[in-house]
């Protein structure tokens, strides 16, 4: 799905790092979100899994956590974005119809229609993060996605991680990467680290909110953050709600200037990865 850039090239994203996973959940999704349109906000972005409980916090999976597509959590989700007239990057457990489960992430535009979905791709499997016990991998790459007028893609948490998905993402056209996360306070600043690299490689804005407070043992938390793709952390913040206003002309400045301006060499990387997969034994 495509849309028409706005006249001033810019899309407004409200980072919200807040869970809506408790009684009162579904009525604090919809005052955030009403807060971030009446100040402006084009997309929100939510946390990894905002309605679940940190459930990889223990190898122990709960049947009801996964829903297939048109489920509770995706429809509520949808339902908000409509109601607040504003477009949404979310999630879910997914279940597919053979049982499989995946990390999927749910990106709805403002009357609420569901415009694109990803998979996680890359699990982590350590205490706290016990996430193959839930879930599988995906098995296809972002793409851009063009319902809000500035192109964007989608990773999830430790996605991020592998800079081949921001720099594909970067290649195909995206301008601005937004990314889920739950990741503990501690390892912030080598989150941080990360998230400057890839703007700076990828030429493209690189947004994440995480999940804001501890939970079940786990001590999440740590900073919304924003970065330019000069590298520029543009937020930074524990607010539960912030807002950023991305600019197409950045991106096109970045993108003709060092390091934006040099060759992808598509074909040559595609090769040298293949020889990787084809050997029998690798590290790691």
């Amino acid at each position: 799905m495509s849309a028409t850039r706005r006249a001033d090239g810019r899309l407004t994203v409200a980072l919200v790092s807040e869970v809506f996973w408790e009684p009162d959940g579904l009525g604090r999704l919809d005052e955030r979100l009403d807060e971030a349109t009446r100040r402006g906000a084009d997309v929100a972005l939510l946390p990894e899994l905002p309605l679940h409980p940190w459930r990889p916090a223990t190898t122990q999976a709960v049947d009801e956590d996964a829903e297939p597509m048109g489920g509770p959590r995706m429809t509520a989700q949808a339902a908000a974005a409509r109601r607040a007239r504003i477009g949404l990057v979310g999630g879910i457990i997914h279940r597919d119809p053979d049982g499989r489960r995946t990390s999927r992430a749910l990106v709805f535009d403002a009357q609420g229609e569901l415009v694109s979905t990803f998979e996680k791709l890359h699990l982590p499997e350590e205490p706290g993060f016990w996430e193959t016990s839930h879930y599988e991998p995906g098995t296809a790459v972002a793409r851009p996605i063009g319902a809000f007028g500035m192109p964007i893609g989608i990773q999830i948490c430790s996605d991020t991680n592998r800079p081949e998905g921001s720099h594909l993402l970067g290649a195909l056209g995206a301008e601005a990467i937004l990314i889920p996360r739950a990741s503990e306070e501690k390892t912030y600043q080598r989150w941080k680290v990360v998230f400057r690299a890839n703007a700076l490689t990828s030429a493209a804005y690189v947004l994440s909110v995480n999940r804001p407070f501890p939970e079940a043992g786990v001590l999440l938390g740590g900073p919304s953050v924003a970065v330019d793709p000069s590298g520029f952390a543009l937020v930074e913040t524990t607010d539960r709600l912030a807002l950023v206003t991305l600019e197409h002309d950045v991106i096109a400045k970045a993108r003709t200037a060092y390091p934006g301006y040099l060759p992808v060499r598509a074909r040559l990387y595609a090769d040298a990865w293949a020889e990787v997969e084809a050997t029998p034994t690798r590290p790691g």
